[in-house]
């Protein structure tokens, strides 16, 4: 990264220019809404495809850096050569874009093979596996092609209006290649919504969010503890998702960049903050701030519970207070944030911002709930963990919105053409300039040699950090 201020661009690898052919993103539009239509030459994709990360393991190592695998395994229902047009994302943080691919298959037993067929009163017997293939890895194409068959003439004509299937006729029965390597990656003519507020708007969310998860860790609004067990215990989440256990393959990365196995490269992180905080990042995890800050203790008997969890919030013993803190201890812009949310969640305060943020999601049930608990009323386990889970999918889905529309877009921009929009002036300045201007905002150590923008009452930031990935691993037919 460099450190001037005169310009808005940043040190980039390689830069993209801006064209009036269709764009990538234009194009995964196309796919998303025309997925029906679109099967892709799986074999190929695997064949041509470069891992960006390092390869992962089923298992986990004991402290001795032995693997041991899970007893059970997936295997495909099918050996197809065409799979359906996946899913796509554009990474939070990143100039990254993944397909995500679902496949078919059932679970079976290492040793002999036998089919599992039913778990904790469930039939497992028509299960999905989901692989994520990178399109875009931070601002550089890492797919070059998909052969992919079109079965609606309609979609054809699309695609070749826009450019990208040159062939004069359509043919059902024909594989096409449709490259990605030749298009630039954000359209000329895009306009990028404005970023004031979405900070705090997504801070607020993730808090909240962030609380009722550590509540709900061990819990479920569907299954008993001992279903819970049992499907744990056959890797699978409490949303019936296989769920194996995975470690890095590698037990000494060095060792594994000294022989070639894996390869380093440098990826830029771009995220959104405040002049305050610097991204949300800074914020603590629900059971560390509870901690850090707050007292719990028995009503009846004032004993002080030592390193609470959330999971007790709701017992009717339990009460909070504030901790008498050290002077040793320095509060910062993220407690104070924190503190105003957490004091409203446990009733030590009435500031409404969990009623205003519950009630923007559509998570009127759990406002409800939580007033009768404030009020003192009997609220049972089990009207709390169904108000809370159905909230947490609200404050989720309502945060991947925001993602969607505002913030995504413009982090793939800024990754994949080292630029601000141009509706987004701003001087670029080193993290000892934007520290002399903001002195509260607190820096890691990558991100004391980044880039930063003030946009309004934002700041985005830029910088680098080192990751690894396996090189040249081929990927397999196997889950």
């Amino acid at each position: 990264m460099t450190n001037q201020t005169a310009t808005n661009k940043f040190d980039r690898i390689e830069k993209f220019e801006l064209n009036k052919k269709c764009s990538l993103l234009e194009l995964i539009k196309i796919f998303e809404e025309h997925c029906n239509h679109i099967i892709i030459n799986i074999k190929h994709l695997q064949n041509n495809y470069q891992r960006k990360s390092i390869k992962r393991v089923q298992g986990f190592r004991d402290d001795n850096n032995n693997l041991t695998t899970p007893w059970l395994r997936t295997e495909y229902r099918d050996n197809v050569e065409y799979v359906g047009m996946g899913s796509f994302s554009l990474n939070r943080n990143t100039a990254t874009i993944n397909m995500l691919i679902t496949r078919k298959v059932r679970l079976v037993k290492v040793e002999d093979k036998t089919p599992i067929l039913e778990v904790a009163g469930l039939l497992v017997n028509d299960l999905t596996s989901f692989n994520n293939y990178t399109i875009v890895s931070d601002g550089k194409i890492n797919i070059k092609s998909l052969q992919v068959k079109i079965s609606s003439k309609k979609t054809f004509d699309l695609l070749k209006e826009k450019g990208v299937v040159v062939d004069q006729e359509f043919d059902f029965r024909r594989e096409y290649t449709i490259r990605l390597d030749n298009l630039p990656l954000v359209p000329s003519d895009g306009h990028y919504s404005s970023i004031d507020g979405v900070f705090y708007q997504l801070a607020k969310i993730k808090v909240i969010s962030s609380i009722i998860s550590a509540y709900l860790k061990d819990k479920s609004d569907v299954f008993l503890s001992e279903q819970l067990d049992e499907l744990k215990n056959y890797y699978f989440s409490k949303n019936i998702y296989i769920n194996f256990p995975t470690t890095n393959e590698y037990s000494d990365i060095q060792e594994a960049l000294a022989n070639g196995t894996v390869e380093a490269r440098v990826s830029y992180k771009i995220n959104i903050g405040s002049q305050d905080i610097l991204n949300l990042g800074k914020l603590h995890s629900a059971n560390k701030f509870l901690n850090r800050m707050y007292q719990v203790y028995d009503k009846k008997t004032g004993e002080i519970i030592a390193k609470p969890k959330f999971e007790i919030a709701f017992h009717e013993n339990i009460a909070f207070r504030h901790k008498q803190l050290s002077s040793r201890i320095k509060i910062t812009p993220v407690d104070e944030f924190m503190k105003q949310i957490f004091d409203d969640f446990l009733g030590l305060d009435n500031n409404d911002i969990v009623v205003d943020t519950l009630t923007k999601v559509g998570a009127d049930s759990l406002v409800q709930v939580l007033q009768e608990h404030r009020n003192g009323n009997t609220v049972s386990e089990e009207e709390m963990v169904t108000a809370l889970f159905a909230a947490n999918n609200k404050l989720k889905e309502f945060a991947s919105e925001i993602y969607r529309d505002k913030v995504s877009p413009l982090v793939f921009y800024i990754g994949s053409t080292g630029n601000l929009p141009r509706e987004m002036d701003a001087k670029a300045m080193t993290a000892q300039e934007i520290a002399a201007q903001y002195p509260h905002l607190q820096f890691s150590k990558d991100e004391q040699e980044g880039t930063f923008f003030v946009i309004g009452n934002s700041i985005i930031s830029v910088y680098k950090q080192i990751e690894y990935y396996s090189k040249n691993v081929a990927v397999t037919m196997e889950t």
